[in-house]
């Protein structure tokens, strides 16, 4: 029976044989126009083929169901939530990497070294370029509970692993006392219920629903490039909340190593590589994100936005406020 589960589970995850010596196979939550071709990149530096298993959720579930007989090599994820979901399952291992280790600051990785960033992105507000203006420094992420802001927010599901994680790093920051009283004040001042997702935020405003919203940094590159969307990125600003206090919030996409993996060797080469600079540059100029390795050049269109003052917090520190974060989601009814 555990062979015949074993079999299974590779066949359900890749057409290629997981145990093939120049391999390496993945499990992932990124999207393939943005991760091919720096695996197409990979295997022509090195020679090792890259399978890949995409999926839209559910991977540290297929992780535990498939056990020690998984074929999977190396996660790749976004947000921070998803990745200490991966070492809370316990289905990722520690990689010791002086490589990693040199590309990807303290900050962005985990104590123990079982997750680390790849990319950063930003927890932005953006705003009405008509009706509200650029917001100042001065701006934080307090003020959405300010009664100047009553019928004018619009948000994606505040359960949504990129609000969970602003909501983490705010009980980071003041506690969940205060927290839940600016949760309030937030969902006082929603123009609508939650709904859709960032860039669906974006469009609400350009409609004249609100005139602020929440929204990832990188997701304004991809409007400003998409023909139907543009209009909606030229209706906003883009702000940077708290530069004069602890920095504007940063998220991630990043990587692990998965627990059982049978291809350890390529799998710690492919985990370099996306630390390097190749890879970080292809991150920044195909989805607009933030490089994690420091020096690595930003897309001109990002450049374009400004420097801002990220909040140093540890992200290791702000998963472990995730389930204090979807506690006091639910004692205010948040997206009710």
């Amino acid at each position: 029976m555990k062979k015949l589960l074993a079999l299974s589970a590779i066949a359900a995850g890749f057409a290629a044989p997981a145990m093939a010596a120049e391999e390496v196979n993945v499990y992932s939550y990124r999207q393939p126009f943005l991760v091919e071709p720096m695996f197409n990149e990979f295997t022509k530096e090195t020679g090792i083929k890259v399978n890949v298993k995409f999926a839209k959720k559910g991977l540290a579930e297929k992780l535990q169901q498939e056990g020690e007989y998984s074929p999977a090599d190396v996660v790749l994820t976004t947000d921070i939530s998803r990745l200490a979901e991966l070492t809370d399952k316990d289905v990722v291992q520690a990689v010791e990497s002086d490589v990693i280790n040199a590309n990807v600051p303290a900050q962005y990785r985990d104590k123990e070294n079982e997750w680390f960033a790849l990319t950063l992105r930003t927890r932005n507000v953006y705003s009405s370029k008509d009706r509200v203006g650029k917001l100042g420094e001065d701006f934080n992420y307090a003020d959405l509970a300010n009664p100047e802001y009553k019928g004018k927010i619009c948000t994606r599901s505040g359960k949504h692993p990129y609000n969970v994680s602003l909501v983490s790093s705010m009980i980071a920051h003041h506690g969940e006392a205060e927290t839940k009283a600016w949760l309030e004040g937030v969902k006082s001042n929603l123009a609508r219920k939650p709904q859709g997702n960032d860039r669906g935020q974006v469009k609400a405003i350009k409609e004249g629903l609100c005139d602020v919203s929440l929204g990832n940094s990188y997701y304004l590159g991809k409007m400003v490039n998409d023909k139907e969307q543009k209009e909606w990125a030229d209706a906003v600003y883009i702000n940077f909340p708290n530069q004069k206090s602890e920095g504007t919030h940063v998220n991630v996409s990043g990587m692990a190593m998965a627990k059982y993996a049978p291809n350890q060797e390529n799998a710690l080469k492919l985990m370099e590589f996306l630390t390097d600079t190749t890879a970080q540059q292809m991150y920044a100029e195909v989805n607009y994100e933030y490089p994690v390795k420091e020096g690595v050049k930003r897309s001109e269109l990002v450049e374009s936005w400004g420097d801002y003052k990220a909040d140093t917090v540890s992200l290791d520190d702000i998963a472990g406020y995730h389930n204090a974060a979807i506690k006091l989601l639910d004692e205010v009814k948040f997206d009710l």
